[in-house]
């Protein structure tokens, strides 16, 4: 079959890439392995789908380029996918922080982009297994080559191919290390990936006296370098978990500490010296803002002091325990994995893309979006934003 458009991945970025070229007149193959249709965006917040995030801006994603992400940003708004859910009349609500999900189910989303797919015309190959790409280099500077794209289910050829294939994130959903693969077999670099937004792990040895705690939750300001985050944060069995700590795990680096402000809105010092001729111990002392279970255990842990009534502690120690209390640190041991991974950091290097069009520098004719691309955001819709708009990016240039 020859087509204008061959697009492998029919996630996020595949079918948005996909609706707007077809729209454009445009014929589209779209190819996934997958028999279900966008199966992330499905089980997406919990199944209600933080489509997008209304307030986006370039400092909300991480890339080794950091200035890639603008041009397709300037180009898709979060009003324009809203637009786009006001005309299949899909109701949704905001939640914290601009955070947009949908009334009815991340379901919505999915027959939205496949109706509107289906509408333009696009031709879809589900349960399909790409075998081999072939490339013919064009013969004239300024031209495209051919792809020739040996899959399960049948040949294609085009002059545009698109790879929407995703990270290694969430395994379970259909990811694969594919896209990588044909970065490098068109000798496009790769960004290291690692897992982003994921729960980090603590050494057991380090963690026993907080393992029982799981469930714990406290507000926080976590940081790491110049990045901090402030949100909730749950303890669990093997470490820490909750939205701070998924932000921050982006920017982690392994063997560095965590910065965790257990108290935010306190100065833990001045708070300490009011209260040095108080009887009651640090740890109940504690419990108006923490779960005693917490308090005591933080308390227990608590180096060069020991757990005594407040009148007892000199300036030094009042010090030492506010320092504590406003700045612990924490050394994870790693993170949960790509299983327990909402995202993957890393990727198709953008020095070797298009910002305008995603197109490959070197290879005229083949594109890159969505989570393949070494461009990730952070919590609360922003990846879903960097698929529509390096799907829409690319859609009007193949």
């Amino acid at each position: 079959m020859k087509t204008d458009v061959i697009i492998i991945g029919a996630g996020a970025a595949g079918l948005m890439c996909a609706m707007q070229a077809a729209q454009r007149g445009r014929s589209v193959v779209l190819i996934d392995h997958s028999k279900k249709l966008a199966e992330k965006i499905r089980i997406s917040g919990g199944g209600n789908c933080n489509f997008i995030n209304r307030d986006v801006a370039p400092d909300n994603f991480i890339s080794a380029n950091p200035n890639f992400c603008r041009s397709a940003l300037a180009r898709y708004k979060p009003q324009d996918f809203i637009a786009l859910l006001y005309k299949h009349n899909i109701a949704f609500h905001e939640k914290t922080l601009g955070q947009l999900f949908c009334d009815d189910g991340s379901e919505a989303i999915v027959t939205m982009l496949r109706n509107e797919c289906d509408e333009a015309g696009v031709k879809r190959f589900m349960g399909c297994e790409v075998e081999e790409i072939k490339y013919d280099a064009p013969k004239e500077e300024g031209a495209k080559g051919k792809f020739h794209v040996s899959a399960s289910r049948g040949a294609f050829t085009t002059s545009s191919l698109v790879v929407a294939t995703g990270g290694l994130s969430i395994p379970k959903a259909g990811a694969t290390p594919y896209g990588y693969h044909v970065a490098e077999q068109f000798g496009i670099p790769i960004v290291k990936p690692k897992p982003g937004l994921v729960p980090l792990s603590v050494a057991p040895d380090d963690w026993k006296p907080y393992a029982d705690l799981t469930g714990v939750s406290l507000d926080v300001t976590v940081s790491f370098g110049k990045r901090s985050f402030r949100e909730s944060m749950l303890v669990t069995h093997r470490g820490l978990s909750g939205p701070a700590i998924l932000q921050i795990s982006s920017y982690w680096q392994h063997g560095q500490p965590l910065h965790i402000d257990l108290l935010p809105d306190l100065d833990m010092l001045e708070q300490l010296t009011e209260q040095k001729g108080s009887k009651k111990l640090l740890s109940n002392y504690l419990t108006q803002w923490w779960p005693k279970s917490f308090a005591d255990a933080w308390c227990g842990e608590l180096k060069g002091v020991a757990n005594l009534p407040l009148n007892q502690y000199n300036d030094k120690q009042r010090k030492l325990i506010a320092a504590a209390l406003n700045d612990w640190q924490v050394i994870p041991s790693g993170t949960l994995g790509y299983t327990k991974a909402e995202v993957t950091c890393g990727g198709v290097d953008t020095h070797a893309l298009s910002s305008k069009s995603m197109e490959c520098n070197e290879v005229p004719g083949l594109y890159f979006i969505g989570e393949v691309v070494d461009v990730t955001g952070q919590l609360g819709g922003y990846n879903f934003q960097w698929a529509w708009a390096s799907g829409y990016a690319a859609g009007q240039a193949v």
